[in-house]
C-alpha cells in the first residue's frame, strides 16, 4: 500500500529492455518492473519513451491498429494500480483529435490521470519523428501525482530551445521525470549531463532522467539514467548497459525537492563502453529476430577476430560457428592465427578449403575473360566464394551470418560486395581500424560484465601486431592499396563525422593529393554502403541513419 507523504516520494527508474512491436511483451515487461519496485516501496515507477511501442517505432505508428494496441495495454497496466501501489509514467503512442502523437500516460487509482504529448519533435541524425508524429498542440503543465506537481517533459524537449522546462518550473511543476530514448554514441553520457544541468539552471528544479537500455537494429540504448539535483549536484547515477529497477528517495526541503538516496555507479571508460555497446547492439539482434545462433568467417585477421570475440561475449560459445576457408594466398600464420583464437573463445571451428570453388568460377569465366589481364575481378571471385559458403551454412542450419568489415574499410570501398560484406549484422561496422586494434587489446585484458566468453588473451597477440592483409594474393597487405591506417582513419574521422573542408583537412597536416583521392574513395563507394548489413552506431556519425549522402553524386572539394 501506499505509504508516501506529500514530503517524500520514492521514485523507480525502469530501465529496462523493450522490443520494439512487441506489445504483449512490454506490457509484461512493465508488470514485472511495477511489481519489484512495489516490494522496494516505491511510490512512483518512471518508464521510458515509448515503452510500451519500444523505441523508435518508426512506421508502425503509421498503422492505427498499432496505436490502439498501445493504448489498450497501457489502459491494462492503469487498472492494475487500483491495488493501492506504484503508480506509473509510461510511454505510448496515442491518436487524439490533434494527430498522432509521441505521449506519456500517467496511472494511478486504476484509471489514467494526465496524457502528456512530446512537443519538440527530432528531425535529425538517427531520428525522424516528425515523419510519424505530431507535436502536442500545446505547452504541457505539470501532473498532480499525490499532492505533488510533477513535470514531465519528453526527451528532445529539455534538449531543445522550446523553453519547455522553464515553463513547467513557472506553471508550478516541483520536480521534471524525463522518460528518454537516447542511443550511445562514445561520451553520450557526458552531453546528456550537461545538457540537465542546463536546464536545471535555467528552471531551478531537479531533474531526473531514465533513458531506454537494449539494441533496436543500428542504434543501442545504453541506460545509464541519472538525476540532477537543484544545486546542480548529481543525485543519483544507474549503471550503463545494465537493466534495472533503481528507487530512488526524494524529500521536500525548504528548498524544493533533493534526492536523499539512489545508485552510484561507474560510467566506463570509452573503450570499455564501446565494447558493451557492440555486445549489447549484437546481442539483441540476434536474439530479437529470433536466430538461434551465428556464423562468421575466421580468416586470423584483426576484424574476424574481434567479431568472434563479440559473438561469444555475446551469446555464449555454443551458439557461435566459426569458419576458415583458406585459398593458395592463405598463409599458415593466418590458419595458426584464426586456429588459436577459435580455441580461446572456445567456439566451434571448421576448414572449408575455397579452392575447388574459386577455380571451377575461373573456368567457367575463362571463355569469357580470355584475353584479359588478372587482377581484382579474379581476386573478388575468392571472396564471393566464402561469402556464398557463410550464406549456404546460413540457410542449411538456420545461423545469422555476422559480417565483419570495419568503418576504416565501408569508407573507402575496400570490401566486396556479395563477400565480404554478406551477412545480417556488423558488430564493428562503426568502429574505424585503430578503434578496432584498441579495442582487441582492452578486450584481452578485461571481461566486460555480462559478458559469456572467457578471460585472458582471448585475440591471439600475433594477430594484433601483424600488418593487415586480405590475402587475396601473394604477399598483398592492406597498405598495398591504402595509406597507413592511423593516417586514413584521422582524414575519414575528419570527412565524415567533422564534415571538414579539404582545406582544413590539410592544415592538419595531411598530404592534399592524398585527402582528395580517400574523399573520392568515399563518396564512389557509397553504393556499396547502401548494400552493406546493418551494425552499430558507436561514432557521432555512422553510414545509415547518420549520414545520407547520394549514390550519384559528382560533387569534389577540388579546394
Amino acid at each position: 500500500m501506499n505509504t508516501s507523504t506529500p514530503d517524500i516520494l520514492r521514485i523507480a527508474i525502469a530501465q529496462i529492455n523493450p522490443t520494439v512491436g512487441d506489445v504483449a511483451g512490454n506490457l509484461a515487461k512493465a508488470r514485472e518492473a511495477r511489481a519489484d519496485a512495489s516490494r522496494q516501496g516505491a511510490d512512483l515507477v518512471l518508464f521510458t519513451e515509448l515503452f510500451i511501442a519500444g523505441y523508435p517505432p518508426e512506421d508502425l505508428v503509421m498503422k492505427p491498429a498499432f496505436v490502439a494496441a498501445c493504448e489498450r495495454a497501457v489502459r491494462e497496466l492503469a487498472a492494475d494500480t487500483s491495488d493501492g501501489g506504484p503508480g506509473i509514467i509510461v510511454g505510448t503512442p496515442l491518436t487524439r483529435e490533434s494527430g498522432t502523437h509521441n505521449s506519456i500516460m500517467v496511472l494511478d487509482g486504476g484509471e489514467v490521470i494526465a496524457e502528456r504529448y512530446k512537443l519538440d519533435l527530432p528531425n535529425y541524425g538517427e531520428f525522424d519523428e516528425k515523419r510519424v508524429f505530431q507535436a502536442g498542440p500545446q505547452m504541457p503543465g505539470p501532473v498532480n501525482f499525490r499532492g505533488i506537481r510533477l513535470g514531465i517533459p519528453i526527451c528532445e524537449d529539455i534538449w531543445g530551445d522550446l523553453g519547455v522546462c522553464e515553463t513547467l518550473a513557472e506553471s508550478g511543476a516541483e520536480i521534471l521525470l524525463v522518460p528518454n530514448g537516447s542511443p550511445y554514441y562514445r561520451g553520450k553520457v557526458d552531453v546528456r549531463h550537461q545538457i540537465v544541468i542546463k536546464q536545471v539552471i535555467e528552471s531551478g528544479l531537479p531533474i531526473i532522467y531514465a533513458n531506454q537500455l537494449g539494441g533496436q537494429d543500428e542504434l543501442v540504448f545504453d541506460g545509464a539514467s541519472f538525476a540532477i539535483n537543484a544545486d546542480r549536484t548529481l543525485a543519483f547515477q544507474i549503471s550503463q548497459f545494465e537493466e534495472a529497477i533503481a528507487v530512488t528517495t526524494w524529500k521536500r526541503e525548504e528548498e524544493g525537492w533533493k534526492c536523499s538516496g539512489g545508485p552510484t555507479s561507474a560510467i566506463p571508460d570509452k573503450e570499455e563502453a564501446d565494447y558493451r555497446a557492440c555486445m549489447l547492439g549484437l546481442r539483441d539482434y540476434v536474439n530479437k529476430n529470433g536466430f538461434k545462433n551465428v556464423v562468421l568467417g575466421l580468416s586470423g585477421g584483426i576484424d574476424s577476430a574481434i567479431c568472434a570475440a563479440l559473438a561469444v561475449d555475446a551469446l555464449g560459445e555454443e551458439r557461435v560457428r566459426t569458419v576458415m576457408m583458406p585459398y593458395r594466398y592463405t598463409s599458415k600464420e593466418s590458419l595458426k592465427d584464426a586456429e588459436d583464437c577459435a580455441r580461446a573463445l572456445g567456439c566451434r571451428y571448421d576448414i572449408v578449403p575455397i579452392s575447388e570453388p574459386v577455380e571451377g568460377f575461373s573456368n567457367a569465366l575463362g571463355q569469357l575473360f580470355e584475353g584479359t589481364t588478372a587482377g581484382i575481378t579474379e581476386e573478388n571471385l575468392q571472396s564471393r566464394a566464402r561469402g556464398t559458403i557463410l550464406m549456404a551454412i546460413s540457410n542449411k542450419f538456420g545461423s545469422m551470418v555476422v559480417t565483419t568489415g570495419n568503418k576504416s574499410e565501408m569508407s573507402v570501398g575496400y570490401a566486396t560486395l556479395y563477400g565480404d560484406m554478406n551477412g545480417g549484422f556488423n558488430p564493428i561496422k562503426d568502429l574505424y581500424k585503430m578503434q578496432v586494434y584498441a579495442l582487441a587489446r582492452w578486450r584481452n585484458a578485461h571481461v566486460p560484465p555480462g559478458a559469456l566468453g572467457p578471460s585472458g588473451e582471448v585475440i591471439p597477440i600475433n594477430i594484433i601486431d601483424k600488418a593487415p592483409s586480405a590475402e587475396l594474393r601473394e604477399n598483398q597487405t592492406d597498405q598495398d592499396s591504402l595509406p597507413p591506417y592511423p593516417i586514413l582513419d584521422d582524414i575519414l574521422e575528419c570527412l565524415v563525422e567533422g564534415e571538414m573542408s579539404v582545406d582544413a583537412i590539410v592544415e592538419r597536416g595531411h598530404d592534399r593529393e592524398l585527402v582528395h583521392r580517400v574523399e573520392n574513395l568515399l563518396y564512389i563507394a557509397e553504393y556499396k554502403r547502401r548494400q552493406a548489413a546493418p551494425g552499430v552506431k558507436i561514432t557521432r556519425k555512422n553510414f545509415g541513419r547518420d549520414r545520407r549522402y547520394p549514390i550519384t553524386n559528382k560533387f569534389r572539394d577540388r579546394s
